[in-house]
């Protein structure tokens, strides 16, 4: 039986430490950034864990992501295609730090690749 994507990714640990990672480069990115700002510390964590568990669930793993749907949560926000590369090239960025293998950093994003018409432009 092949495994899922969670489970070559190396399952909850890892997807946790990719996204912190991952989201502490987008809070310190010079474009991005301006999305966190006013958060408190709070915002910050449930931001965190409402990512690791979207991702945990959308590459196989047992979580269930609770959060609002991506279209509610990002409307209002003016995401532009440039912040969704800016996105892309940072969390590529985190892949690479963590040695992800090519075919894996392709399905994580074929796995969040159609989330973008629900992000950008809102």
């Amino acid at each position: 039986m092949e495994k899922s994507l969670y489970q070559k990714l190396g399952g909850y640990d890892a997807i946790a430490a990719v996204v912190d990672d991952f989201t502490g480069r987008m809070i310190a990115d010079k474009q991005l950034g301006r999305y966190s700002i006013g958060l408190c510390t709070n915002s910050k964590k449930k931001f965190r864990q409402l990512i690791v568990d979207m991702l945990c669930e959308a590459t196989g793993g047992p979580c269930i992501y609770t959060g609002r749907d991506m279209k509610t949560v990002h409307t209002g926000l003016n995401i532009t295609e440039s912040d969704w590369q800016v996105s892309v090239k940072l969390l590529t960025a985190t892949l690479d730090k963590f040695k992800v293998p090519q075919k894996e950093k392709e399905d994580v994003f074929a796995a969040v690749s159609g989330l973008k018409s629900d992000i950008v432009g809102r």
